[in-house]
């Protein structure tokens, strides 16, 4: 109940508010000192309060008496509330008063001014009257010397003893996870908290809450994390979430920004359980798909897969892994974070603020003797080089590169400082990506293609006699959305001898896809016409993906 139970007895007893008789036969009952004395005895809990204010200079409140307004009330965090068992009384601008039953626990009176960023001044309540406030206001579980139902991060569920607030946060990530969706975004506005979940790459309202509760959200989020200061509200934070809902482990990535209204967070949520690890589930049709399981079974060079952030370039790199994965082959990966573990393969997070970088773990893994290499991003020029010299003697590389199609990543590494030589010797292919929402397979049905997306996608109503066009339309299974998922439609650009040639002569990225294109690369939005075509998707989400792809 208190933190130093033996101290308090002996002020107790220096007060006259008990004998050391009496102390004695309380220390020899069974559970706390003070509860014991409380039963015992006449000793009341205002005679504590009463005793407790004297001994730390403070004065004493009467919270059943104290005018507390709703203002006041919000000003510290439920979580934060419940955590330290603190209330909250009055506030004149320069200093917050905050009632609290032990006033020698220097935990909470150290950390609270740090946490609140609050100059605070400290007043004594009786034990009791904070817990019944604190249940009143915050929905805190009622247990007289126990610690109140703080939830940790291990679950989603929603408890029913939880503080509001927490059961509003638990109650966004349950509904998250229910949903799909790959972010949630908690957006202040001017007079209320936005919140939006991206559900197939699409972002959607789902929520709106009172702007006083955003100091409350951010708070529990932060706390969550474990890592991020509450007190810091002018800088950029991250940190991150582990979760268990049901038998899945989920990993939020979180961000905090400050924004003109307030502090605003995304959250990106990785759901182990849901990587894709298999090449047809990526969206590879079995032509493709043989082409690209062929390069990467090379014994080396560079595989370079491209795309704007958020195009699966990382999911179709580890599933590359999970396909190469074999007993006799040493695989090291190091990226920014670890995002997926994988059996079997060794993973390298990169720690900057220690010197750990891209290219710092790129020397040391080389040691490492590893058969091949994934790189979550090349970055910089030093980690290119190292890149290309590990393709050159020997290993297999993998990587990521922003570039919107994949000759352009010739002309992308050449900006970083390559050698057009070295490119053109170690580079082996790149992949363009994009992802496109996959269809509801329970609602989806027929539909037909209008003059301007036949003429947008160079399809004439002639060659779709044998194809099977289908539309969205939206039923419970897909929250009326129509689509359900994703996939990716794809661009391959091998480098042959002739395609080094023209890297070497540094001919222009317009020259590259021509010639590409001649040797029978396929452009993503043709790849997205097939499966347009298919049945798997819309015309809307190839047009909508591909603006910039046609010819």
């Amino acid at each position: 109940m208190f933190s130093n139970e033996d101290y308090l007895a002996d002020l107790l007893v220096e007060a006259g508010a008990t004998t050391q008789e009496q102390v004695d036969q309380a220390r020899s009952g069974k559970g706390s000192l003070i509860e014991n004395l409380l039963e015992n005895t006449e000793l009341t809990e205002a005679t504590i309060a009463g005793v407790l204010a004297t001994n730390a200079g403070i004065e004493t409140v009467d919270l059943g008496e104290a005018s507390i307004t709703a203002e006041v009330t919000s000003s510290v965090p439920d979580d934060i509330a419940v955590r330290y068992k603190v209330v909250p009384v009055a506030d004149d601008g320069v200093y917050l008063t905050v009632a609290v039953a032990d006033p020698f626990d220097f935990e909470t009176m150290d950390s609270l001014p740090t946490i609140l960023g609050r100059e605070l001044m400290f007043v004594c309540a009786t034990h009791s009257a904070i817990q019944e406030f604190l249940k009143q206001f915050y929905g805190a579980q009622d247990t007289l010397g126990g610690d109140m139902n703080v939830p940790t991060s291990e679950g989603a569920e929603v408890e029913e003893g939880d503080a509001p607030i927490i059961r509003l946060v638990q109650h966004m990530l349950a509904e998250a996870m229910k949903m799909r969706c790959s972010d949630i975004h908690i957006e202040p506005l001017e007079t209320s908290v936005r919140i939006r979940y991206r559900i197939d790459g699409r972002l959607v309202e789902v929520d709106n809450h009172p702007k006083k509760l955003l100091p409350a959200i951010i708070a529990r989020l932060k706390v969550m994390s474990g890592s991020m200061s509450i007190a810091e509200k002018r800088l950029p934070q991250d940190g991150r979430i582990q979760l268990k809902a049901g038998d899945k482990e989920i990993d939020l990535r979180v961000s905090s920004v400050p924004s003109n209204h307030g502090e605003s967070i995304v959250m990106r949520i990785l759901d182990k359980s849901a990587l894709v690890l298999g090449l047809p589930e990526l969206g590879f049709f079995s032509d493709d798909q043989s082409e690209f399981e062929e390069l990467i079974g090379l014994p080396d060079g560079i595989l370079l897969v491209t795309g704007p952030t958020g195009s699966g370039k990382t999911t179709t790199l580890y599933t590359c892994l999970n396909v190469i994965n074999r007993p006799d082959r040493k695989i090291i990966t190091v990226e920014d974070p670890v995002e997926y573990e994988l059996p079997g393969i060794n993973q390298v997070m990169v720690k900057a603020d220690i010197g750990m970088t891209f290219a710092a773990a790129l020397r040391s893994m080389l040691r490492q003797a590893p058969n091949i290499i994934m790189i979550g991003e090349i970055r910089d020029a030093e980690t290119a080089n190292i890149a290309i010299n590990a393709a050159l003697t020997g290993h297999l590389v993998l990587s990521t590169l922003h570039t919107n199609d994949a000759p352009s990543a010739v002309a992308r590494l050449a900006d970083i400082g390559i050698k057009r030589f070295l490119i053109a010797s170690a580079v082996r292919a790149i992949l363009a990506q994009r992802l496109v929402r996959k269809l509801c397979p329970v609602c989806k049905a027929p539909a037909t293609l209008n003059d301007k997306q036949l003429r947008a996608l160079n399809l004439d109503a002639a060659r779709l006699s044998e194809s099977t066009i289908m539309g969205p339309t939206g039923c419970e299974k897909c929250r009326d959305l129509g689509y359900r998922g994703r996939m990716g439609i794809f661009e391959l650009f091998k480098i042959d001898d002739e395609v080094r040639h023209m890297v070497n002569e540094n001919l222009t990225t317009s020259q590259l896809r021509r010639r590409a294109r001649e040797l029978g690369m396929r452009s993503m939005r043709e790849d997205g016409i097939r499966k347009v075509q298919a049945g798997l998707t819309s015309a809307e989400e190839v047009l909508h993906v591909t603006m910039s792809d046609a010819d």
